[in-house]
Parts: C-alpha cells; structure tokens; sequence
C-alpha cells in the first residue's frame, strides 16, 4: 500500500474578534491533513485547543508520530485505539472517512445509511461584550437567528442575557459562561434564567467542579462542554447534566463522535451538535452529527474572514451543509481507478 500523510498548520483570519470569558480570538489556528492512496486523497481538519494543552506543532507531532502506520496502511478502526481523542485523532479520522467515501464512489451519507445532511437551524453567537454592544449584536442577527447562543462571564452576566433577550424576543437562546460560573452564582441566577426564556446552558462551571451539580434540579437544562470528551465520560455525567455537547475535535474524529451520539441517545442525554472556530472543512463532518441533534451550534466558520469554497452558507436562517466536494464525497476518478 503507498500512502502519504500530510499535515500543516493554517491561520484564518476572523472578520471581527470572538471573544468569551477565557479570551479573544482574531484567527483560527487549524491543523489540515490530507492522505493520499495512489490518485485519492482525503482530507480533515482539527482546531487545537489551549484548554487541552494543544498546539498546531504538538497536533502536528502526534499526527507525525502516526504517519508511518497509516502509511503501511492503518485503517480508521485501528486509528481509534492507536491514538488517544483530540484535534489530532480528529484530523486523521476525519481524512480517511474522505479518502475510504471517495475510493468506494460513496459518499459518507450513503456509508451511514442516511440521505444528504439538510440544512440545519444552527445557533448563530453573540460574542463576550457589554451588555449594549451585546444587544446590537443581537438585533442584528435577530431577523435571521432563530437560535443565539450568548456567551457570557461572571460580571454582568444576567444584564448581557437581558439584553440580548430585549433585542431578539423570539429567538431560541443558549448561554454559555464557558466554565466562568460557580455554583452559587448558578443557583442565584436560575429564576432568572427561566424568566428570560434560556432553553440551554452550556458548561456554566469547570469540569473539575461538576461534583456541585450533584443534586441540583435545574430550573434550566445544563449540557455538558468541557465535561464531555467521549462516551467513557457520560457515566460521571448522570445526574449532573441533561444534554451533552458532541465536538469532533473532543471525541477524536466523527467515529467517536457516532458513538458518543449513540450512547448519550442510550443513557436519555438530549444532544447539541458544536464546533471550534474552524473552516468548513471541520463543519462538514460535523453536519452527520448535527442533524440528529437537539441543539446545533456549528456557526464556526460564518466567523472567518474567507471561508474554503464550498464551505457553509447562511439562508433564511437555515445553516446549509457544505458542498461535497470539499469532504466526504464520492469520486468518479477513484471508481475508474479500482476498475482498473
């Protein structure tokens, strides 16, 4: 078997900063990985996390540790016990799912048995800001976001999701402190929460602290972020969390994140279907998560200055899936190829 691996780094531009309470981004630093079998090559992308003590070049390091094995030819399945879950598992993953759909003339939705993704009813977000700028923002994607999720803090976090609720009544909102909370000011703040109409909160406080969500009976529904990697996880999560939060980038590639669906469907976890800041080319496997989910935040890539083409695109406030030949399509060059 010839194979090749190939992994860099890319840094894209975003059009405005993306701010939450652990910091601000200008860019998506993103690790691209492309496979080549002979004339087929398979593509997938990671976003590596600081939260996780990841980096682009330790990304890189993992996914060059593993490149000779898959040059000999190691498969997906044997990927997932070869390397551990993170944004380098999830770039490989993700490549060879491109590279076996185009090799077989089969694209990834036929593999799963499903029809093509559909365009999704994503939650667009309101980025960390004073609770004015908040509410511009708000109005602004108000007549095409049916869903916002509000990023907040510690300080004024009820003010900013009163203002984003006074400029988008209708919408669907998710907040997410991004572990910023602790459990006193969860608990202070639940009457509130359920005044102003919050369907979701994601992650209010750090994954080391869920012990204190023991007993709490939420006024709210709280979903599971950082607290949630893979289905190993979800044993611990019982009792604590209602929804889990299903990332390429956590589970190690979309063949975890299938389990992960499937097992938190299992155990009675409602699910949201998230993303990193990213290209499209993160989002597109992403979509055979998100259109089995009960919240989709997969706006990653509407942040970018300059997306990939065929990437995402926003219509009437439905999130529509990628082209297919930007991942996970069929190949009429590799059928020919396995005629031969």
């Amino acid at each position: 078997m010839l194979r090749t691996v190939t992994a860099r780094a890319e840094n894209w531009p975003l059009a405005t900063p993306f701010r939450i309470s652990r910091g601000v981004k200008t860019a998506a630093d993103v690790v691209h990985v492309e496979i080549r079998e002979w004339e087929v090559s398979g593509v997938g992308e990671s976003v590596p996390y600081p939260r996780y003590a990841e980096t682009t070049d330790s990304v890189r390091a993992q996914i060059a540790a593993i490149a000779p094995a898959l040059a000999a030819g190691l498969s997906r399945r044997d990927l997932q016990e070869a390397m551990g879950p993170g944004a380098a598992r999830n770039a490989v993953d993700c490549a060879l799912w491109d590279l076996e759909a185009k090799q077989a003339g089969m694209p990834v939705s036929e593999t799963l048995g499903a029809g093509e993704p559909p365009a999704l009813a994503s939650a667009m977000t309101v980025s960390l800001d004073k609770p004015e700028a908040m509410g511009r923002a708000a109005q602004a994607l108000a007549t095409r976001a049916p869903v916002i999720k509000v990023k907040v803090g510690t300080q004024d976090a009820e003010a900013c999701i009163r203002a984003v609720r006074a400029a988008a009544p209708d919408a669907v909102l998710i907040v997410d402190p991004n572990e910023s909370w602790d459990i006193a000011l969860l608990q202070r703040l639940q009457p509130s929460l359920a005044e102003l109409r919050v369907a979701l909160v994601e992650q209010p406080l750090p994954a080391d602290d869920d012990a204190a969500l023991a007993g709490l009976e939420p006024l709210v529904p709280l979903c599971a972020d950082e607290s949630c990697h893979t289905a190993d996880d979800l044993e611990t999560l019982r009792g604590r969390y209602q929804v889990v939060n299903i990332k390429l980038d956590k589970t190690g590639g979309l063949t975890g994140a299938l389990v992960l669906l499937s097992e938190a469907r299992r155990q009675g976890f409602g699910i949201m279907s998230g993303c990193m800041i990213c290209t499209s080319l993160s989002v597109a496997p992403a979509f055979h998560i998100g259109r089995f989910a009960d919240f989709v935040d997969l706006d990653g890539p509407l942040w970018l200055k300059q997306d990939r083409p065929g990437g995402v695109a926003l219509r009437d406030g439905w999130l529509q899936p990628p082209s297919r030949s930007l991942w996970g399509g069929a190949c009429l060059q590799a059928m020919e190829h396995e005629s031969l």
